[in-house]
């Protein structure tokens, strides 16, 4: 396959500009591309993910790519999806959050590649220096308000209200495009389908000023077949920070995708073959109960987005915690794995049993816990303990600070020694 057939196997070409003469030029020659990434945080999160992937794709194709951080447009807010503005952060902040983000698009990236090595670029260095009647003059003069007007991104926020300093967005995004064309000959731009308007403009901007031949090319919304939003959890967003979302929680993101999501996921975030997606998919439906292609979906992705180390770390948790065993985890391991688990500080050296569970919230009465204790349903540390006489001592603690109290199957509690 060449790389949009590749594209369209995978589902992720939602629209092109001129799909033949793109295809045409990427089998010609090699091609630099952009996709942009506003600082609107201090870490990009999973919804980034498609776009980062799709230029690793065009990079392993033999094509050049730029990631480009908007250091300049994160300054004033994209109008696209949003019902309301965005808020307005400082230079400074602003700053910082372009610095993480780049350094976090690196690890996708090859930048040491022989031929075609991947580029870093921040809009701020062109944007920043642009004064007002410059700006009016040799890029606003080529759009007029209706065109602007027309764009789905402006267009679904009339009614509400949009500021002239959100309404200017597509024409700044429009002249990145054209100063990375000018500069560095980059002739495709990738992006969300929401940004279709913006990169256009970019298209329209070059046809009236250079005459620059280029091209567009838009990604798939993601959206998981239940309805809930992608990306999301009860936990709050999926970041490919490990210090926002740990390497543990990534996984178990990717590892509970719904079957009817699993290979449409796999085609999406990992750079499995054809082949290889098939057999997955095969297996899915002989055996969903393995849930195979979920399993190799997260420990692809979580080895992409944060290496060998954290997904096998991931997975002896995933392990410990169906096995219950988890007196081979390690501290941080543990740590990880109860980091979302009610835990409390327990201050007494020793604690019978029963006082344990009320302390843990793991019973409501002494009676509740006795019967739990009585009936097999409470674990320390994933063995069963059925005498009422027990007494949790310092023999008891893993890492001589933690004790695991599991009630049933799956209803863990931490218990933190001081």
């Amino acid at each position: 396959m060449n790389i949009l057939q590749d594209l369209e196997f995978r589902g992720l070409i939602h629209q092109a500009t001129d799909r033949e003469g793109l295809e045409k030029k990427l089998s010609e020659e090699r091609v630099t591309l952009y996709v942009g990434f506003d600082p609107t945080a201090d870490s990009l999160h999973i919804g980034s993910l498609l776009p980062i992937l799709c230029l690793r794709r065009f990079q392993q194709a033999g094509h050049i790519p730029i990631a480009l951080v908007g250091g300049g447009t994160g300054l004033i807010g994209d109008p696209s999806g949003k019902a309301n503005e965005r808020t307005l952060n400082s230079k400074d902040i602003v700053d910082e959050w372009t610095e993480k983000l780049r350094k976090q698009l690196s690890r996708f990236l090859d930048f040491d590649a022989a031929g075609n090595p991947a580029q870093t670029a921040n809009n701020y260095d062109w944007i920043g220096s642009l004064n007002v009647i410059d700006f009016l003059r040799d890029v606003g003069k080529y759009f007029s308000v209706n065109y602007m007007l027309a764009k789905d991104s402006v267009d679904s926020r009339l009614e509400k209200g949009i500021s002239f300093t959100e309404f200017s967005y597509l024409i700044l995004q429009a002249y990145d495009f054209y100063k990375l064309n000018q500069e560095r000959g980059c002739s495709l731009q990738l992006g969300g389908s929401d940004q279709w308007g913006n990169i256009t403009a970019g298209l329209e901007l070059m046809g009236r000023t250079n005459g620059a031949k280029a091209y567009g090319l838009t990604l798939p919304l993601v959206t998981k077949s239940d309805g809930t939003k992608f990306g999301k959890t009860e936990s709050g967003t999926i970041w490919l920070d490990a210090a926002k979302t740990s390497p543990y929680q990534f996984y178990q993101f990717w590892i509970n995708t719904d079957d009817s999501d699993a290979v449409k996921f796999l085609k999406y975030f990992t750079f499995l073959n054809e082949a290889e997606i098939a057999e997955l998919e095969q297996k899915l439906k002989d055996q969903p109960e393995k849930r195979e292609a979920q399993r190799q979906l997260a420990k692809e992705v979580t080895e992409l987005v944060h290496g060998t180390e954290a997904r096998i770390s991931a997975e002896n948790i995933t392990a410990a915690l169906f096995s219950g065993d988890v007196t081979q985890l390690t501290q941080q391991e543990m740590e990880e794995a109860f980091k979302d688990v009610l835990s409390v500080e327990v201050q007494q050296s020793e604690i019978p049993l029963i006082d344990l569970l009320l302390e843990v919230k793991a019973a409501p009465s002494k009676r509740q816990a006795r019967q739990d204790i009585e009936s097999g349903a409470v674990y320390i540390n994933g063995e069963r303990t059925s005498g009422l006489d027990k007494v949790i001592t310092e023999a008891d603690r893993l890492h001589g600070k933690y004790v695991v109290v599991r009630r049933g199957k799956k209803n863990y509690y931490l218990a933190k020694f001081d």
